[in-house]
């Protein structure tokens, strides 16, 4: 379970049922009663709801001639209960009243469906968003479906976070930290012909990345770090020798920078997120860089400190991290990421947590 500062929470739902008349269910805080739900004919549920909630998410495996469900509780009453028809690989979809209070949102898929629960993520991607990607379905034949607006805003001065984005970007507000004693590797995602993600107004992820990349490396070279690049140009670089690199000189931290993209080009997802694979220092590495991104755009949604198997996260010998500095696809991401002020800003934020993490862990 991993909690966002919107109280938000991916759910990662529990292992697989053997015994039809067991459940698993997975608490989560959100946001409140359903208000609207979209299922995407790519298989990703979405659903708006309103703020200040707790979701419960439960897996069932198939039995007695049921195909497998998944099904959320949400709090608040269903006025009308429904039942409605399915398509391709689902078969239907029924909002109930399990009991007085509550709201019951199930979906049951077709008996040649096997569902992966260990695959399944609910996750906030705002104040008043869930989504949830069943990335084992098999998508044919599966038409878009929903209820209510999905896309409706949140009022502007609830939608962010109430921090303020700093200003004083000045070499003497970052952390000291004892001159060349630490060697930092920084790895600008993708590069050359593969761009990463192209968002919004053509915006790609491999010049994005790579602009902050080379400003953190100076950021931490005039701070006394020792920092190398992956790449300082747009080459084509495979992840094996990123990591390579890393382990071959023994750095004592690794930083992978990417933006992100949703599916779909949803541009109404935003957000900000940092990864580690494992470990404490893993962990706090991350933590620290996630701090200071949010202060870099207080106005992008905190998606949280997650673990991740990345590549370049889980053959690093050091403490490493990956952090997704917006969506690219975002409406609001992209508008930030186009700006050379921003990207000035996101740049001292994450030279910021890893300095502070190099002060602290050392």
């Amino acid at each position: 379970m991993r909690i966002s500062k919107f109280g938000l929470v991916s759910c990662v739902f529990s292992s697989v049922v053997a015994v039809s008349n067991l459940v698993f269910p997975l608490s989560s805080e959100a946001a409140s009663s359903l208000a609207a739900w979209l299922i995407r004919s790519n298989g990703v549920l979405e659903f708006r709801t309103a703020r200040d909630t707790k979701l419960k998410a439960f897996y069932q495996s198939s039995s007695d001639g049921k195909g497998d469900r998944v099904w959320i509780d949400f709090p608040g009453e269903l006025i009308r209960p429904r039942t409605l028809p399915g398509n391709g690989p689902i078969k239907e979809i029924r909002l109930g009243k399990p009991k007085d209070g509550f709201t019951r949102f199930v979906i049951e898929f077709n008996p040649y469906v096997d569902i992966n629960p260990y695959k399944l993520i609910l996750k906030g991607t705002a104040p008043d968003r869930w989504e949830l990607d069943f990335i084992t379905l098999p998508a044919r034949g599966l038409k878009q479906i929903g209820e209510g607006n999905i896309s409706k805003a949140l009022p502007k001065s609830s939608r962010y976070s109430s921090l303020k984005p700093f200003k004083n970007l000045k070499l003497s507000a970052l952390p000291n930290v004892t001159k060349n004693r630490f060697l930092v590797v920084i790895d600008p995602g993708h590069g050359g012909p593969d761009s990463g993600a192209i968002g919004i107004g053509g915006l790609r992820e491999s010049e994005i990345v790579l602009d902050v990349s080379k400003q953190v490396v100076d950021i931490l070279y005039k701070k006394g770090v020792k920092a190398k690049l992956t790449r300082n140009s747009e080459i084509d670089l495979d992840l094996p020798p990123r990591v390579n690199m890393a382990n071959r000189i023994g750095a004592d931290v690794f930083v992978s920078i990417h933006a992100n993209a949703s599916r779909g080009f949803q541009k109404d997802v935003n957000g900000l997120e940092t990864y580690y694979f494992s470990g404490y220092q893993g962990f706090k590495l991350a933590k620290n860089i996630q701090n200071e991104i949010l202060k870099a755009d207080p106005k992008s949604p905190d998606r949280g400190v997650r673990q991740g198997r990345f590549f370049v996260i889980r053959r690093t010998n050091m403490p490493a991290a990956l952090v997704e500095i917006g969506f690219l696809t975002g409406i609001d991401d992209a508008r930030s990421l186009s700006q050379a002020d921003h990207l000035k800003r996101v740049a001292f934020a994450i030279s910021k947590g890893i300095l502070k993490y190099l002060k602290e862990a050392y």
